[in-house]
């Protein structure tokens, strides 16, 4: 159902339901909450990918078939606890994830998709807001965060549609990051984890926070957040320790 393999400091978190295209059922759910509680708390892991099963689908959002049987369970559309809530799952951890796109992102899917720091797409990937078709509404941030990512007639052109959108415009309109060939994508995704992993986590950890405290709220706000964290860090940072960096940017950039 859920599978997390370790490749030294990278932790690949793969939804593993590909005969119901990855889709989100009550237990998977719970899996991903408690491994992204674990990874979180590990030292030894410092960047996360998360991607789906198979070449169909990253996942199709919430299991229907789940939803249908039990009428308690549409709960979940909108449910903000972490267990429940596969966005706040992984937006609650506090290490970069990036989600590798292997497939169809739809609806719920597409919710948790932008709940990653960074998005590699495979050329087979499309996303889709199927929310109004199916009649129900975002209860995930969806609503919120696309018009934010791609523009207020993007977004609403995508939910009011309903319509598929292809992989390479999806990083036209700046929702992916990059489009690479199926075959390419985890190692595409593992190189740059690869790069990430190369800064110490608590670096890492610190710096996205930094820009998703200041992305939910006003620019101006943004910037006093930025001050008074990065003053207080910058202050324990010593020259003996910036000279060596400093070295290591150095030797890093001659070697792209």
């Amino acid at each position: 159902m859920l599978d997390v393999e370790r490749r030294g400091p990278v932790a690949i978190v793969t939804l593993n339901r590909p005969e119901a295209m990855n889709a989100l059922s009550k237990a998977l759910r719970k899996a991903l909450h408690d491994a992204m509680v674990e990874l979180d708390k590990d030292p030894d892991v410092s960047v996360v990918i998360l991607t789906g099963a198979g070449e169909k689908a990253f996942t199709a959002g919430l299991d229907l078939k789940e939803l249908g049987g039990d009428p308690a369970a549409m709960g979940a559309a909108n449910d903000q606890d972490a267990r429940s809530n596969p966005v706040r799952a992984v937006e609650r951890c506090r290490k970069p994830v990036i989600g590798a796109i292997n497939g169809v992102a739809i609806t719920g899917g597409f919710e948790l998709a932008l709940a990653c720091d960074v998005l590699i797409a495979s050329e087979t990937a499309r996303f889709a807001d199927t929310h109004a078709r199916v009649g129900i509404m975002p209860g995930w941030g969806l609503s919120q965060k696309l018009s934010r990512l791609i523009g207020l007639y993007r977004a609403k052109e995508l939910s009011l549609t309903g319509n598929f959108l292809d992989a390479c415009t999806a990083a036209e309109w700046g929702l992916v990051n990059r489009v690479v060939p199926a075959a390419d994508l985890l190692a595409t995704a593992l190189k740059l984890a690869e790069d990430m992993a190369t800064i110490p986590v608590e670096t890492l950890s610190f710096y996205k926070g930094l820009i998703d405290d200041g992305y939910a709220r006003s620019f101006r706000k943004g910037l006093e957040i930025e001050h008074e964290r990065s003053s207080k860090h910058n202050r324990e940072v010593t020259p003996e320790k910036v000279e060596a960096r400093r070295r290591q940017v150095m030797d890093r950039g001659r070697a792209q």
